[in-house]
């Protein structure tokens, strides 16, 4: 009886060992029908007798090309191929040395129809951008504020570095918010699981690609979200990280082997020097650092070269596209990929999803040095693939120096006016994302000194220029800080959390200065959603003079003319000095004060002030 005992409890420890024994598969699933039908399988499991077991698919349609080992025996790489008349179920992969057997599920799921045209529907110059950092906009569910079982426990508004606990329900609650706004499309910071020690706010040191970070919320939330957003014509776009992960990703804490990482004898950081990409005298061991050395100590650098973890990645971004139906992809620090990798990836994602946008992070200083990064007109031997940019060429020689410059010959607006006249560069410059701040830039209003008018000439420029809008949650209500610590530039959304004094959603607590600039943003945000101008018309410029920048969007329905006067004196205005666009129209109607002025009479525009206004006959 006691040795019929022993031998129940020795089953029971040994079921729970398996049982304990953690098996992950990635690409935790793919679809039929997919035009990316070769799939690299990474199994990463505590039975590490698997890497010295043979491997058997019997599944009709599933073809087993290759198995790789690594020298970390917890991973297996498994080459598939899944041919059309494969058919949507659960596939088990068989691993036995002739005396057991172990099977693994992995999911075959149908692909919708339309092959992904319902959703990837690109963003484009027709769309209006708010970009978020989820935990500082909305707590919508106090319950996922922590997690016991990841590493950062903190919770505390009052720190700029620790945890807030904003998350996807608190912007589900919003939907409406945005679109009186006039906001078409959501742009947060990464999403995926960042189980690091501290600073997890921005999300940019991913832990695991697979997992969408549960302090925001589930992946059915997330998809909930996103399609929340298509139920009110709205879009969402992806914030993806090619270059690094966070120091505790699992492929960095126990990876396959050392090569997945680029590695150096001791920690070398990026020199940030993005010239060295094309640089004709640079030296090989600049670009090195530029391309291989790591972002930050935290942030391991992604060795792309590693072809097996290349097919991880790509394979990633195209299954959250294809999972969660992402519209648009903004791919951080692209600058510092192997740009080779890069085009590779962005056309795997493109032929995939058709329509969908592409614009990356190149924060460089020269309009050359960003297009050479874009589909550009250079005759070079590396020819991108990327469709467009953050462009922070307009930001930093644009609309800053415009509005805090006095004017000169090469400075003031002028340097705005010299900026937009290098657009012949690119292939198409209206593919980029246009912006006042963001997540690592000083917040606007801050930049212009607190000066409400330059603030409302801002978003009048950014709402009327070429290119793709993007505005930063909370510069409407004159959010402000600067970047020295970055926490200051991420402050919550006023009225994004119970028992706030200030609530911009409502209005409530707001003074009469934030008010006037959240009434412009929701008054020219709501005009651009039908103006075909302003969404795809054409652009035309005249030269500055005395501080006074005139330029006009239009096409054969509608003309728009926008007056910029950066002057510290009110400008005369002469509608007959722009006759190749005026001519034929006897009104301009004001756009945000409905004031009509007679085209045929010269009028006066106050110091500092910006018009848009709408030409009629």
């Amino acid at each position: 009886m006691i040795r019929k005992l022993y031998f129940l409890l020795f089953l029971v420890a040994a079921s729970f060992k398996l049982s304990a024994q953690q098996t992950n598969i990635y690409p935790t699933n793919w679809w039929t029908g997919m035009k990316m039908n070769h799939v690299q399988l990474l199994v990463k499991s505590d039975n590490t007798a698997l890497s010295g077991q043979k491997l058997q698919v019997n599944y009709v349609g599933i073809k087993v090309l290759k198995v790789h080992h690594f020298a970390n025996p917890k991973y297996t790489a498994i080459d598939l191929f899944i041919s059309p008349v494969a058919k949507p179920g659960k596939v088990y992969l068989t691993f036995g040395d002739g005396n057991k057997t172990t099977k693994l599920p992995w999911a075959l799921l149908a692909r919708p129809a339309g092959n992904g045209t319902q959703y990837a529907q690109g963003v484009t110059s027709a769309d209006f951008i708010d970009l978020l950092l989820t935990d500082r906009f909305s707590n919508g569910d106090p319950s996922n504020d922590r997690i016991p079982s990841m590493r950062d426990q903190s919770l505390n508004r009052d720190s700029m570095y620790l945890r807030h606990g904003g998350d996807f329900q608190g912007i589900i609650n919003h939907i409406d918010y945005f679109k009186s706004l006039g906001v078409t499309t959501l742009w947060l910071t990464p999403v995926m699981e960042n189980d690091m020690p501290n600073r997890t706010e921005h999300g940019y040191a991913i832990t695991d690609h697979y997992k969408i970070d549960p302090r925001y919320g589930s992946p059915e939330l997330y998809r909930s979200l996103i399609d929340k957003l298509h139920q009110n014509n709205m879009k969402m776009i992806m914030d993806v990280v090619y270059n690094h992960t966070g120091l505790y990703h699992f492929l960095e804490q126990d990876p396959p082997d050392s090569s997945w990482m680029h590695r150096w004898p001791k920690f070398t950081q990026t020199n940030y020097r993005e010239q060295t990409e094309f640089d004709p005298y640079a030296a090989l061991s600049d670009k090195k650092k530029m391309v291989d050395g790591w972002f930050t100590s935290q942030m391991p650098d992604v060795n792309q070269s590693n072809p097996y973890m290349a097919n991880y990645m790509i394979q990633n971004i195209i299954w959250y596209v294809q999972k969660f139906g992402i519209d648009g992809i903004r791919i951080d620090t692209y600058t510092y990929n192997d740009q080779q990798f890069a085009n590779r990836c962005n056309q795997a994602i493109m032929d995939e999803f058709p329509k969908i946008t592409l614009f990356g992070e190149t924060r460089v200083f020269g309009v050359a040095n960003q297009a050479y990064f874009n589909q550009n007109i250079f005759n070079l031997p590396f020819k991108s693939n990327l469709q467009g940019s953050v462009d922070f060429q307009c930001l930093y020689f644009g609309i800053i120096p415009a509005l805090t410059e006095p004017f000169g010959w090469t400075n003031g607006v002028n340097r705005l006016y010299y900026t937009l006249s290098s657009d012949f560069l690119n292939k198409d410059a209206t593919r980029n994302v246009l912006l006042l701040d963001n997540h690592d830039e000083p917040r606007f209003f801050s930049v212009v000194g607190e000066d409400v008018e330059k603030q409302k000439m801002g978003y009048e420029w950014l709402l009327t220029c070429r290119g793709v809008p993007q505005m930063y949650y909370g510069s409407e209500v004159l959010l402000k800080g600067f970047t020295n610590p970055d926490g200051l530039v991420r402050s919550d959304f006023p009225g994004g959390w119970a028992g706030d004094k200030k609530n911009a959603f409502t209005g409530a607590g707001l003074n009469d200065n934030e008010l006037a600039v959240q009434s412009l943003v929701k008054k020219l945000g709501t005009f651009r959603k039908t103006s075909s101008a302003l969404k795809t018309g054409k652009m035309m410029h005249y030269v500055p003079v005395d501080g006074l920048y005139v330029y006009f969007r239009y096409d054969k329905d509608q003309t728009i003319m926008c007056v910029m006067n950066t002057a510290t004196k009110d400008s005369p205005v002469d509608f007959g000095k722009y006759q190749e666009r005026t001519a034929g129209f006897t009104k301009a109607e004001n756009i945000l004060s409905g004031e009509v002025l007679n085209t045929s009479v010269k009028t006066t525009i106050p110091a500092m002030h910006m018009w848009v206004l709408e030409l009629k006959k």
